[in-house]
């Protein structure tokens, strides 16, 4: 071999170029395996990285340049934190409603005990604890110490003086124990359409979904079960005072009648026979006057509640949205596309002076560079490939403000002359969730559709509220097209392939196989000494025949032409994608923007414009989440249907929803943060949540009525009694999400906060109009059925009723509205 050429040792011919910060490097990426942990992985490469670097020769040094382990680590802790946090303040609150240590440690105890029956539940169904689930139980942890807190406050007020304690414990519960399980059951009912949820966001918040599911379920146990025991073992009654009912008078009631005074079953003559008539706390003295006012004047309040919903319409459009939100990683990618053809070192001169701009940009740690082909392409390296773009991935300082970094970064690279175009992206919904707004053009030839791309382009790089816009249409690439004559070809021994194999053979090295020589493995590459560099010395390109030696000239013509180095096609159709990329601020105002802009614009004959991307991903998932709420509703609907034996009370309980989205959506425009998927998740759980007090306050109004109070006696005392543990358990819950709310660690991950202010402000609004308007409009109907049953009791007709009314009313004998 050596006799015909020439054999010698020399690097490969290089197909890529990568640094960091500058410097050359070699790259390697390490994926986990899918059951596989991502922090348990990266501890394990970063121990081994010291013992490779002194086992490798020639000093080297490694640079972790992306690392996911460090954000998922940080989200988790955070999480965790917060956690304890809402902990620490449920806890708190219950004690200042309560004013007793034991009873507050009994309440409490349901916290840690539903999280650990859920993490056993998260188990068993194979779920990790990861950022989605640690999330929906710290969420969770607000909501079930709920059911405790009902039965505790139940107990509290049945634990009157001489009263037995397990007479009063079970009462207590039995009391409960239907609104209890009801409240759970339409909190946990609103999560089944999740499951029906599909693509990313069903596969992201199903975990979620189960893990709180099995957090209140599992809170219901123990509320009903281990709550009540510590409640008969460590809560005692209070002392009889002097003021109360005197022993001789106690010694007259006979056994039966004291035990229907303490019982929570026995009739009722009026509210004067309730076990605990006249003990009023100041919270009851101060809720009274409001809610006999809101029941002397019912339909005042209801017209004020219709102004408020008419309200919250009008705020919709100030409403911003989003996807899935940032998600808080430090890194972002930035890429350069420069002319088809760049040799290789000239793409590598125009990225340095893009790496020397990063670099100097505050708070970017890290900055690694990939130039060139994947290596697959020997043509890379001789006068450049097909395509010529560089990657940079950047890692930065975890602290800073990521949105800052990279709008820096932006402003900087725009400066830059002479680099081909550069786009910046974050690593934005994360989870696989991208954040552009794409524009897909179709046409029928690639002259109309390079003709239709560079008009929206045109058109996008002018459009409010986005940051930048790309095509991925590819520029003309020159080359030398060489067209063999067939004819002449096989007349000469030759075929079309074998002709075009000699040309490729000149013109760059084959890579043949390899070889083994000193236990090293080389690739064997066959190079033409003096390839032809111009057209003219291709022409004259020496071509071995059947009939000799002739010049590529008779065999075939040569020409420089030009043409697309890729072509993309979509049911046969020529595309082009035009990328927008959006302001994180508000997607919803950027995607009507780019609609609106691309709507306008007058393209070619054939050619044709479509919003895809993250505009697409958000209108499914916000279409697919408002459909599960209003499934969400239904089957609640339903639940309450079954508890209250009735078609109407659950109506009732039901306005107590769209009073949650007036907070919830007002508490979004005042704070600035967008309304994304994970906030509808909030209004979803919300639809259960804010349910849960209206039927703790009508099921003991219906108790009471079923007792032989009238409606609207049954329903002052009902509303006074469920006030406490209404707003305990409101103020539980609010409490607890305050911490994730706030961002107090600000690594929380992307669906704690948006999620906890839109529960927040829908609880602080549906409890407060739960307590109003709720009564009203349960006054109104039930008044009125209430009538017509006295009605038909007394044979009078619908005018006799009326008429007699009016005169109780004059003679000052109709029924009034309890206010003391």
């Amino acid at each position: 071999l050596g006799d015909v050429a020439k054999v010698a040792i020399e690097e490969s011919p290089r197909t890529s170029i990568s640094r960091v910060d500058g410097k050359i490097a070699l790259t390697i990426a390490i994926t986990k395996t899918q059951e596989a942990n991502t922090v348990d992985v990266s501890e394990t490469v970063k121990q081994a990285l010291p013992d490779i670097e002194s086992k490798v020769a020639g000093d080297p040094q490694f640079t972790v340049v992306f690392d996911q382990a460090p954000y998922i680590q940080q989200s988790i802790d955070s999480l965790a934190e917060e956690g304890l946090l809402g902990l620490g303040f449920a806890v708190l609150v219950i004690l200042v409603f309560l004013l007793s240590v034991r009873s507050t440690l009994v309440t409490a105890i349901s916290i840690p005990t539903s999280v650990l029956l859920a993490a056993i539940g998260m188990r068993a169904a194979g779920y990790t604890l990861n950022i989605i689930t640690l999330a929906a139980l710290t969420i969770a942890i607000g909501r079930v110490v709920d059911d405790s807190i009902v039965v505790i406050e139940n107990i509290k007020r049945h634990m009157q003086p001489g009263v037995d304690r397990s007479r009063a414990v079970l009462d207590a519960v039995r009391e409960v124990a239907g609104a209890v399980t009801a409240s759970t059951l339409t909190t946990v009912a609103v999560f089944l359409p999740v499951a029906f949820v599909a693509e990313l966001v069903g596969e992201l918040f199903r975990p979620f979904a189960l893990t709180v599911t099995m957090a209140l379920v599992a809170s219901l146990l123990v509320s009903l079960t281990i709550v009540p025991v510590l409640a008969y073992w460590f809560l005692r009654p209070p002392k009889e005072h002097r003021h109360a009912e005197s022993a001789a008078a106690a010694a007259d009631r006979t056994p039966t009648e004291a035990t229907a005074a303490g019982s929570a079953t026995g009739a009722l003559a009026s509210a004067a026979d309730l076990h605990d008539a006249g003990r009023r706390d100041r919270l009851q003295r101060g809720y009274r006057p409001v809610l006999a006012w809101a029941m002397r004047r019912p339909w005042v309040v209801i017209v004020l509640a219709v102004f408020v919903l008419g309200g919250t319409l009008a705020a919709v459009p100030l409403v911003k949205t989003n996807y899935l939100g940032d998600s808080g990683q430090n890194t972002f990618t930035v890429t350069q596309d420069l002319e088809p053809g760049t040799s290789l070192d000239d793409q590598s001169d125009a990225a340095a002076k893009v790496e020397e701009v990063l670099r100097g940009v505050k708070g970017v740690e890290t900055v690694q560079t990939t130039i060139g082909s994947s290596g697959q392409s020997i043509q890379a390296a001789f006068g450049g490939g097909a395509s010529a773009s560089v990657q940079y991935n950047v890692t930065t300082d975890s602290a800073a403000d990521q949105p800052t970094i990279q709008t820096t970064a932006r402003d900087r690279i725009e400066k830059i002359d002479g680099v081909g175009q550069v786009s910046l992206s974050s690593a934005g919904g994360g989870f696989g969730g991208s954040s552009d707004i794409e524009v897909d053009v179709t046409a029928p030839t690639q002259a109309e559709l390079r003709t239709a791309a560079d008009t929206v382009l045109r058109a996008m790089r002018g459009v409010d509220g986005t940051t930048e816009a790309t095509s991925n249409l590819s520029a003309a690439e020159p080359y030398l097209a060489v067209k063999v004559d067939r004819q002449e070809a096989a007349e000469r021994g030759l075929t079309e392939q074998q002709v075009g194999g000699l040309v490729a053979a000149a013109v760059s090295p084959r890579d043949t196989g390899s070889v083994e020589i000193d236990d090293a493995t080389l690739d064997v590459y066959i190079a033409d000494p003096n390839p032809p560099e111009t057209i003219a010395a291709l022409k004259k390109l020496s071509i071995p025949t059947s009939t000799g030696e002739v010049p590529l000239s008779d065999l075939a013509t040569v020409e420089q032409s030009e043409g697309p180095t890729t072509i993309t096609t979509s049911n046969a159709v020529r595309t082009a994608t035009i990328t927008v990329t959006p302001d994180a601020t508000n997607l919803g105002a950027a995607v009507q923007n780019v609609t609106a802009a691309v709507d306008a614009l007058e393209l070619p004959k054939g050619a044709s414009a479509s919003i895809g991307g993250v505009a697409s991903s958000q209108s499914s998932a916000f279409s697919q989440l408002f459909l599960a709420i209003l499934v969400a509703i239904l089957i609640v609907y339903v639940i309450m249907v079954a508890t209250f034996r009735s078609l109407l009370q659950p109506l009732l309980l039901l306005m107590s929803v769209p009073f949650a989205a007036t907070g919830a959506l007002l508490l979004q425009i005042i704070t600035g943060i967008p309304l994304g998927v994970a906030s509808i998740i909030g209004l979803l759980m919300l639809v259960g949540i804010v349910v849960t007090n209206a039927i703790v306050l009508v099921d003991l109004v219906n108790q009471y009525r079923r007792r032989g109070l009238r409606v609207a006696e049954a329903l002052v005392e009902g509303a006074t009694r469920r006030l406490r543990p209404i707003l305990m358990t409101a103020l539980a819950t609010i409490f607890a999400l305050v911490p994730m709310a706030l961002g107090l660690t600000g690594k929380s991950g992307f669906i704690s906060q948006p999620l906890a202010l839109v529960v927040i402000g829908g609880l602080v609004s549906s409890t407060l109009l739960t307590l109003v308007v709720l009564p009203s409009l349960y006054f109104v109907v039930e008044r009125a059925r209430e009538r017509r049953a006295d009605r038909r009791e007394s044979g009078l007709t619908r005018k006799e009723a009326r008429q007699q009314r009016h005169e109780q009313r004059a003679a000052g004998e109709h029924e009034a509205v309890p206010t003391d």
